[in-house]
């Protein structure tokens, strides 16, 4: 086994194995690898903790890394630095074999010998203590987007330097180079064009997808609306998108306004029932975090 710096000569053989490392396994689909196409360009990428893991010569694995902030609460405010990393990728026929641990170790290590203090990130505690992760409400940290005294359950930091945080307290933000597919749909279409075809669907152990436009649950492929080809497209369902278009131009607020009325509906999921006025009011803190209504 071997860890090396990623080289240029590199790009295309590892964006085709993220490609295979995470299809279907999160979403149909993915768009990791063009999330690390784009983020060498990013000057949050660390070039320094852009590593590969060669198994007799052969690359199995890679990891990037990408500064990140923790938004300081007052009366401190102001920014503290630290990083994140991901996606981290291991060849299929490789994994479950410790080879993604021994990657993160290593690269962990690094991170810390360059004094970078805290490290933040999305994932699966289960696996990532191993690595030295605990879940980051215990650190004080919060997840943008959740209320601050929730428990995130796939929100995980580590603090690599002991103190380095201080008892602070504070936001953290992911990057915005992670959102990269969404924020350029067209060029993300193109490049995953340049691919070999793989088969979009639904599978056990995906996290839940929303209709990014209304937030309807999609389960399935019925669920979801129509590219102007006819083929199913996985971000929005097929009341809000169909051959290719939007089925009602409006503002955020007007599709609050109109999803609202199904309330009684999303009551028979809840364990409390909500009022009219207490739905729109949830929509306005989640609506602008999906991908049509995103800003």
């Amino acid at each position: 086994m071997n860890i090396r710096l990623e080289q240029p000569k590199d790009y295309r053989e590892v964006e085709n194995l993220t490609r295979e490392a995470f299809w279907n396994i999160y979403r149909p689909g993915c768009t990791e690898h063009f999330v690390l196409n784009q983020y060498r360009n990013n000057p949050d990428f660390i070039p320094e903790l852009d590593f590969i893991l060669e198994e007799d010569g052969k690359i199995i694995g890679h990891v990037m890394f990408s500064k990140a902030k923790i938004i300081l609460d007052s009366p401190l405010k102001g920014e503290l630095e630290g990083a994140t990393f991901g996606p981290i990728s291991i060849h299929p026929d490789y994994k479950r074999k410790g080879y993604g641990l021994k990657l993160l170790q290593y690269s962990l290590e690094k991170a810390r010998e360059m004094s970078i203090g805290v490290i933040c990130m999305e994932g699966n505690i289960d696996f990532y203590k191993h690595a030295g992760f605990q879940l980051a409400s215990s650190l004080k940290i919060h997840y943008h987007g959740e209320p601050k005294e929730a428990e995130v359950p796939y929100f995980l930091a580590q603090e690599l330097i002991p103190g380095y945080l201080g008892g602070i307290e504070g936001t953290y933000h992911t990057p915005q180079g992670y959102f990269v597919a969404m924020e350029k749909e067209e060029e993300f279409e193109q490049y995953e064009a340049t691919f070999p075809a793989k088969e979009k669907k639904f599978q056990e152990g995906q996290l839940p997808q929303f209709c990014q436009s209304c937030g309807m649950p999609l389960t399935k492929n019925e669920d979801c609306g129509k590219n102007a080809d006819g083929s199913t497209n996985y971000d929005y369902c097929q009341y809000c998108f169909k051959d290719g278009h939007f089925t009602m131009e409006c503002t955020m607020e007007e599709m609050i306004e109109h999803c609202s009325q199904f309330v009684d509906e999303v009551n028979k999921h809840m364990p409390e029932p909500m009022t009219r006025e207490d739905y729109k009011q949830m929509m306005r803190g989640y609506f602008p975090m999906m991908k049509r209504w995103r800003k």
